[in-house]
């Protein structure tokens, strides 16, 4: 049994019934034992999957998941994995290609609240994304928090850290690849961008938005309207409307 030191945010941590189950089904990263709460219907048909991979499952009282995630809604259930490996700039652009689709990605400029990152990769794997960017510094990375609120998702979204968003974006650029930010100051309305060809969509952390350097980076600068009193909408909230703008010009999600 692992030492229970209570950080919900340990590297090796999964927890969450979605998360866990969707991990275990992707198989993109080791499992190295599942604890659970008991092994009745609810969680029967992810212990049954565990153990068909050859995973342990053992059952544990409800303190030992208190003190392993002592502020997460652990569902009963906890994971130990090896950390998400990152994919590579290459590796995301070639997922595209293998499809033979128009690359969609998507690019985040210091978001830091990982339940807005999670949201975003959710909706991400529904649309189709080929790849999501992430910075190294000043930015949320992928941990358990971000896999939680992803409701597994992140088992299947292909993500990148990068060093220097501004180069990045040069390097997209010359492959072909339209930038398009996202910014409440901008002139042209969100329905009025051309997004069916080769693009990445660029949005801005909480409550800064993009910084002038990106901003000038990007080929066109777009908002979406607000017809309130609140300034912008919740990045998570953002990254649907700009995606499902771009899912509806490239026509209908093939199913997967």
């Amino acid at each position: 049994m692992e030492r229970a030191d209570g950080n919900a945010d340990r590297p090796d941590i999964l927890y969450g019934l979605h998360s866990v189950r969707e991990a275990v089904r992707a198989g993109t990263r080791p499992i190295r034992r599942i604890l659970v709460l008991r092994l009745d219907r609810q969680f029967g048909d992810l212990v049954q999957t565990a153990r068909a991979k050859g995973i342990p499952v053992h059952v544990e009282p409800p303190a030992v998941f208190h003190r392993l995630v002592p502020h997460g809604k652990h569902q009963g259930v906890v994971a130990f994995v090896a950390a998400k490996a990152y994919s590579t700039t290459g590796e995301i652009l070639e997922r595209a290609q293998v499809r033979g689709e128009r690359p969609l990605l998507l690019l985040f400029d210091g978001v830091e609240d990982p339940h807005n990152l999670g949201a975003a990769l959710r909706t991400a794997d529904a649309a189709g994304v080929h790849g999501v960017f992430i910075p190294e510094r000043r930015a949320v990375g992928l941990t358990p928090t971000v896999a939680k609120a992803s409701a597994g998702a992140l088992d299947h979204v292909a993500v990148c850290q990068v060093n220097n968003l501004i180069r990045l974006i040069g390097e997209l650029k010359e492959k072909g690849i339209w930038i398009y930010g996202v910014e409440p100051s901008a002139m042209i309305n969100y329905d009025a961008v051309d997004m069916t060809g080769p693009v990445a969509l660029v949005f801005g952390g909480e409550g800064k938005g993009l910084r002038l350097g990106i901003r000038k980076a990007c080929d066109r600068l777009m908002y979406i309207p607000m017809k309130g009193h609140v300034a912008s909408l919740n990045v998570s909230a953002a990254v649907a409307i700009i995606l499902y703008e771009a899912v509806r010009q490239r026509g209908s999600l093939a199913h997967r």
